[in-house]
């Protein structure tokens, strides 16, 4: 490496981590707003029904917030692309979330509230790995990147 291009992948290697770090902020209030809508929804509903209504909602907000704050996408160019990664994102969920209340109503027909939610999380939390890539991916794809000192501003 030359004393050129080591102030760069320092630079490089610091917006990784501050991207890992918004996502993940992002991700523990998308999971609290998700987990608070799939119980309310529950009450009245099936947990797929919950579930899937739970998710659609937050992953809109979740991906607006992840674009501006994580990626540092101010321009509405690209929006609809972004969302559309959003949205194959939200298909991820959907699917792991769905085939772990599957799997656990095959497992545990008796379960009780609790352990949905518990197992949701856990699930949530798997889909999170291929919606950070998915969405860096799409984003990165369509768009300049912000110099670090211009996004601390």
């Amino acid at each position: 490496m030359t004393a050129l291009s080591a102030p760069r992948a320092i630079a490089v290697r610091g917006d990784a981590v501050r991207q890992v770090l918004s996502f993940a902020a992002i991700g523990v209030v998308s999971t609290l707003a998700y987990v608070a809508l799939y119980a309310w929804l529950r009450q009245g509903v099936s947990a797929g029904i919950a579930n899937a209504a739970a998710l659609v909602i937050t992953a809109v907000g979740n991906t607006a917030a992840n674009r501006r704050l994580t990626f540092a996408v101010r321009e509405r160019d690209g929006l609809a692309r972004d969302h559309a990664a959003g949205l194959a994102a939200l298909g991820v969920a959907l699917a792991i979330t769905s085939a772990s209340l599957g799997l656990l109503d095959f497992v545990a027909p008796r379960h009780g509230r609790a352990v949905e939610l518990v197992l949701l999380v856990g699930a949530n939390a798997a889909a999170t790995v291929s919606r950070f890539f998915l969405l860096r991916f799409a984003i990165r794809a369509g768009h300049r990147p912000v110099p670090v000192s211009a996004r601390l501003r």
